[in-house]
């Protein structure tokens, strides 16, 4: 088979593809003949050595994959395994931009009714992210105000549809008026971060109220108006470090007299079991949002997995909005 590799850290250009053998799946693995795969962010940091793979993981790119059930491993105790030919989307350890890709079943799910493959390479990484998030492990009560922000990339977009099917209000920061408006369309209440201080600008959106949950993908050059942006008893979900990990001019007593709450999450790191749950969930609340038209993928644009460094280009210039889709030499409509 076909696989991406990055021999040595660097640029878009080391991304390599190289023949390797298609692997065997183990107990509990299921081998996925991949029509398309879905590009994030995370890839782009390994790929520069800054988000190396776990223990244990799979050390090619490759998050998110949508495809055939090629084979299956022995199934674990109390286990019900896919029957090949199944047609699934994954979450995957590593490894998703190849022609074959192995990834554990629980981590799998059957493409919502009416999708293709490339809408279905887009859910799980970002699914399972949102999920995983903002509604375990309780939903937000109803009413609960959102900030999201990156509003109008794959997270923050899915984000937006699942807030508001499930009775929640969301804001979004974005960069350009397109992206606001694109957010808008959507349902959310847009600022545009680069002509607006989002804090003040939600002060008085909220009327003072603030925010019941702030969905943050920046990191510490947002910590200070991220305080300020919540309410009393608020929630703060750190998911990446775009701006970096420090946080300068923070005002931490804000967490003490607001009852604030911080956390932060790394899915790749997280158990199978945990990932299993996930999944689960998503099966049971989401799908059937995605199957009736109530939510839908965006996708940006879709490459062929010749292309993968122009991928990268494209999700490094920040000018996506939505999902990037690689796929392979089959169609996506299979």
């Amino acid at each position: 088979m076909v696989a991406a590799t990055v021999p040595a850290p660097g640029g878009p250009d080391a991304i390599r593809f190289e023949t390797l053998s298609v692997p065997q799946p183990g107990p509990g693995d299921i081998l996925v003949r991949v029509l398309a795969c879905g590009v994030n962010r995370p890839d782009v940091m390994q790929r520069k050595g800054l988000y190396p793979p776990p223990p244990g993981a799979h050390p090619g790119l490759g998050l998110e994959v949508a495809g055939i059930v090629a084979a299956c491993g022995e199934p674990l105790p109390g286990q019900t395994m896919l029957e090949v030919g199944a047609r699934v989307c994954a979450l995957t350890n590593g490894g998703g931009y190849a022609e074959y890709a192995l990834v554990p079943a629980a981590q799998s799910l059957p493409w919502p009714d009416g999708f293709n493959a490339v809408e279905a390479a887009a859910l799980p990484e970002t699914f399972f992210t949102v999920w995983s998030n903002l509604f375990m492990p309780a939903f937000p009560a109803p009413g609960a105000r959102v900030l999201i922000h990156g509003g109008s990339s794959g997270i923050g977009t899915a984000a937006i549809q699942l807030v508001r099917s499930f009775g929640g209000i969301p804001y979004v920061t974005a960069g350009t008026a397109e992206k606001c408006a694109l957010c808008e369309k959507l349902g959310a209440i847009a600022i545009n971060y680069r002509e607006e201080d989002f804090a003040e600008r939600l002060r008085e959106l909220t009327d003072k109220k603030g925010v019941n949950i702030i969905l943050d993908m920046v990191g510490g050059g947002y910590l200070e108006r991220n305080l300020r942006s919540l309410s009393t008893d608020g929630r703060l979900v750190i998911i990446a470090l775009q701006s970096g990990s420090k946080a300068p001019d923070a005002d931490l007593t804000r967490i003490m007299t607001q009852r604030l709450t911080i956390t932060g999450s790394a899915l790749r790191k997280r158990s199978p079991e945990a990932k299993a749950q996930i999944a689960q969930q998503l099966q049971q609340h989401a799908w059937p949002l995605l199957a009736s038209g109530e939510i839908t993928p965006l996708i940006h644009t879709i490459l062929p997995l010749s292309q993968a460094a122009q991928a990268h280009e494209e999700m490094e210039s920040g000018n996506h909005s939505g999902k990037i889709i690689l796929t392979t030499e089959e169609s996506p409509q299979s």
